[in-house]
């Protein structure tokens, strides 16, 4: 299965992306849509009003985040995996994803929404 990989540079600290990523209440603010999320490994997570949940693989708080990820519309049990990586760039961010095992039929769409629903939202909530 093709892997989704965008590189983004972010007009804040490692630690604040993170933060905005991993908190219910503004990752609701950004994404205008209702999110639970869990603060540990292992927890669970649910986004976008539910139609995207997963479990917390591994959380480095201001570094790296890693999850079990999928729609609630694919099919029952096939989940993807989720790497971002954070690192300092000068005053910036550098946000590292790979997206991977998304079924082959979602791939274009997914790819969209990183861009669309997260990276312009989160650059524009970051960077007022």
């Amino acid at each position: 299965m093709p892997i989704i990989h965008h590189e983004v540079a972010f007009d804040a600290a490692p630690a604040r992306v993170y933060d905005a990523l991993m908190n219910s209440a503004e990752h609701a603010e950004y994404t205008g849509l209702p999110a639970l999320i869990g603060a540990e490994e292992g927890d669970t997570f649910s986004l976008f009003a539910g139609r995207i949940v997963g479990r917390h693989v591994q959380l480095v708080p201001g570094r790296r985040i890693v999850q079990a990820w999928r729609g609630t519309h694919w099919p029952e049990g096939v989940y993807s995996i989720v790497r971002i990586e954070l690192s300092p760039d000068s005053d910036k961010t550098l946000l590292v994803l790979d997206h991977d095992a998304v079924p082959e039929e979602r791939v274009e769409v997914v790819d969209a929404h990183w861009k669309n629903r997260y990276w312009h939202a989160l650059r524009y909530y970051l960077e007022p």
